[in-house]
């Protein structure tokens, strides 16, 4: 009886004295850390803590380049080190070219929808630190998420066909004729990047960007050249939002005063069953002659064929409003993710900007050369303003305003916007088209 007292006794002590143990143990273990870091910030003085802070501004960033800093991508694998022109001057000079997007979309009323989301996108990628614009950044996630597998361009399609009237076109069709004129910048400018150094699929995203379709340039640029994506997307809308820039001295240098003062007869009435079939028409020959081009054609048929019935006025104006307005301010930042200075200030993207706009001024001036061709043709009867011409790029309305104003500077009573709506639309079919010609040959 007493050895089994003793045993209890025993099993007593030892079970307080391993209890004390772990309790003592843990207590080490939570207030170590806690007494380290006081002991560490008390041995530091106030201008060290200062100077700590400073290394983690951003003014500190812009003046002095770190080692081993990694460029924003939005796939982590694809990032490399950033170089001290990158991290300090590179970033400075993008600040300046986004504050001179924000003059153009304000001050001077430069299609601000495209400039200013693409503007403050490109000023959130270059804050230092941040992380904004790679793989887990709010830039990243919008980019991964729309624009790098094309989403957002066939939603930003179904919203332009919704927003489209065909009765320019259909009153006078002989206007797809400068539509497809238009297009001699694209294949142009292939002809240009295969010259100085692009492969044929490289050199066909590019091209693209003659057409001045952003959407149509960010899903085939995601097809034949997804490397490029972003600089190909940040040219392409640039210069659709500069069209007021570019077009008008090319249209100018092509035309003489009289033909800018050419007035056009009044366009016929269309009947609503042309403009309903229309959009299935293209759909049919798209599907069998083109079917790379009908995510495109087919997105822009749908939004217009809703349109154009009549019956679902609720969805054909979700599409021109709402969805459009979203998915322009998710794509504008998207893009603009891409003029982080690592990415902008390469020899590649300032290539793709040059042969971009050399394309978009060869399709402004091809449009404009073909309607003084059909003059040459036609009688005097049946002579259309070459002004026109220029609205065969697919930047819609936007080179269609661009024409009527231009034409309105030489003669009030001029209205040509109407008319400049013919070719303007057909350059969107047009440059779908020619994204699934090259599609399907490359």
């Amino acid at each position: 009886m007493n050895k089994k007292i003793l045993l209890s006794i025993l099993i007593i002590l030892f079970s307080i004295f391993s209890i004390n143990s772990f309790a003592s143990t843990n207590t080490v273990d939570k207030t170590t850390p806690k007494e380290n870091n006081k002991q560490k910030y008390e041995s530091k003085s106030l201008s060290q803590l200062l100077n700590s802070f400073y290394k983690t501004t951003g003014l500190y960033a812009f003046i002095t380049p770190r080692d081993n800093v990694l460029t924003s991508e939005s796939h982590s694998e694809d990032a490399r080190l950033m170089t001290a022109f990158e991290q300090t001057t590179g970033r400075l000079i993008m600040f300046a070219i986004c504050l001179l997007l924000f003059y153009l979309a304000i001050a001077k009323g430069f299609e601000p929808l495209l400039l200013l989301p693409i503007a403050f996108g490109g000023m959130l990628a270059n804050i230092p630190l941040a992380g904004i614009g790679g793989e887990n950044g709010m830039l990243g996630i919008i980019y991964n998420m729309g624009i790098a597998n094309g989403f957002f361009p066939l939603l930003i399609f179904m919203g332009v066909g919704a927003m489209t009237d065909f009765t320019p076109l259909l009153a006078n069709p002989k206007s797809a004729i400068l539509g497809a004129a238009a297009q001699f910048g694209i294949f142009g400018s292939l002809v240009g990047a295969v010259m100085i150094g692009f492969d044929l699929q490289t050199a066909s995203a590019i091209s693209i960007i003659g057409g001045a379709d952003g959407p149509t340039s960010i899903f085939i640029a995601n097809r034949l050249a997804p490397e490029l994506l972003g600089a190909i997307a940040v040219a392409a809308y640039s210069y659709m939002a500069l069209v007021p820039v570019i077009q008008p001295p090319i249209m100018k240098a092509l035309t003489t005063i009289e033909e800018r003062k050419i007035k056009m007869p009044k366009l016929r009435k269309v009947h609503k069953l042309e403009n309903l079939f229309l959009p299935i028409l293209i759909l049919m020959l798209a599907i069998i002659f083109l079917p790379e081009s009908t995510p495109l054609i087919g997105a822009f048929a749908m939004g217009n064929f809703f349109k154009q019935s009549g019956v679902v006025e609720r969805l054909s104006d979700t599409m021109q409003n709402s969805l459009i307005n979203i998915v322009t301010i998710f794509l504008g930042l998207g893009v603009g993710s891409k003029l982080a200075a690592d990415k902008f200030l390469v020899l590649d993207t300032l290539g793709i900007m040059i042969i971009g706009l050399l394309a978009f001024s060869a399709g402004t001036a091809s449009g404009v050369l073909m309607a003084k061709l059909m003059n040459k043709l036609s009688s005097k009867d049946n002579q259309i303003n070459p002004l026109i011409g220029a609205a065969g790029v697919s930047a819609v309305p936007m080179a269609a305003r661009v024409v009527s104003k231009v034409g309105q500077e030489y003669d009030k009573s001029n209205v040509l916007l109407m008319h400049a709506m013919g070719p303007n639309v057909a350059g969107v079919i047009g440059s779908a088209v020619a994204a699934g010609v090259l599609l399907s040959i490359f």
